[in-house]
């Protein structure tokens, strides 16, 4: 299906409506939205042709295909592409890549063909809200079943800003294990109560004086797990170390479909870990983080972080919050809208 071909199912304007919606959201441009626009009017009308081969357009309203559908790079590059001169199926590939990782779709591979999935994207959907398929909670990091998952889950966020496949999930479940060896306490998961998946995770970590000093330095230099040395730029600090006041948010992420159901929970569980470390470290008062996916700056100023030091080659942010400021914060009242 050729770009002009969509638009007798989804007229033109209800097309460029959604666009201007999404150009909302961080992280996501025009030429992105198009695409991504594209692709699910394709999607949805491939699923429907599959089921009710007699179906005329045009679709009734934008809506969620109900199951993954399958879609070739070569038909991708055709939707992203077809209109312009330049765009290969390699293109299209990476664009593909890009709206996992901006948390648009989901892919996987059956064995034969990529399908996708459309994530709920709720300000432009005309449906009713989605029920969650499971209830969440808090929970220890268990470095025996949760390493692998949460790697995967992890990988997508660095390798989107990297454009490589540098931070691969082995690599970072064998880090993951390495530090909850080291201090299990800050490392906490969001799992799903039915199967026990992991489907969140952060990871606090308290940071030894000498280490500091990255703080103040450039961003990428502190990327430990996309990058391919093994050499940590930081140290952990010894317990009860009254000289160790930082603690730097390694990781904090949610899968998209639970992250406005539970985010509120999850940053409550946080408050109450650092209230704990603080008994292993009494003078902590510096929280420091990177901000390395578009998707979470908003969140990083609703809770009040001050962008610090901006990488001159990367999208990437050293973000710094006084450690009480965070402990007071009444998270249902912040983020409220």
């Amino acid at each position: 299906m050729m770009p002009d071909e969509l638009q007798i199912w989804v007229p033109l304007q209800k097309q460029r409506e959604v666009i201007a919606c999404l150009g909302q959201r961080v992280g996501i441009t025009r030429i992105r939205a198009e695409c991504f626009v594209r692709l699910w009017v394709y999607l949805l009308v491939k699923y429907y042709q599959q089921q009710k081969p007699l179906l005329k357009p045009p679709l009734g309203k934008l809506e969620l295909p109900p199951d993954a559908v399958v879609c070739t790079h070569r038909e991708a590059a055709n939707l992203f592409y077809g209109d312009k001169e330049q765009g290969s199926d390699r293109a299209a590939g990476m664009m593909l890549d890009k709206l996992v990782a901006l948390g648009l779709i989901k892919t996987y591979f059956d064995g034969n063909c990529t399908c996708i999935t459309v994530n709920p994207i709720p300000e432009v959907l005309e449906l009713a809200p989605t029920h969650l398929p499971a209830q969440l909670q808090p929970d220890a990091f268990n470095a025996r079943c949760d390493a692998i998952p949460i790697a995967n889950l992890l990988a997508s966020n660095y390798n989107w800003m990297n454009r490589n496949t540098n931070a691969t999930p082995q690599r970072i479940a064998r880090l993951l294990r390495q530090w909850a060896n080291q201090y299990a306490t800050g490392m906490r998961v969001l799992r799903r109560l039915d199967n026990q998946h992991p489907v969140g995770f952060y990871l606090l970590y308290p940071v030894a004086p000498e280490s500091e000093a990255n703080f103040f330095t450039a961003p990428r230099k502190s990327l430990h797990l996309s990058s391919l040395t093994d050499v940590d730029p930081f140290t952990l600090a010894n317990l009860d170390d009254p000289e160790c006041m930082a603690v730097f948010i390694r990781s904090w992420m949610i899968d998209a479909a639970y992250s406005s159901a539970y985010r509120v929970d999850f940053l409550q569980d946080m408050q109450q870990t650092l209230k704990q470390m603080q008994q292993d470290f009494p003078n902590l008062c510096d929280l420091y983080t990177l901000l390395i996916h578009p998707s979470y700056e908003e969140l990083a100023q609703k809770l009040g972080f001050q962008f610090t030091v901006k990488d001159t080659k990367l999208s990437v942010y050293w973000a710094y919050l006084a450690l009480d400021r965070f402990l007071a914060l009444e998270m249902q009242t912040v983020l409220a809208n």
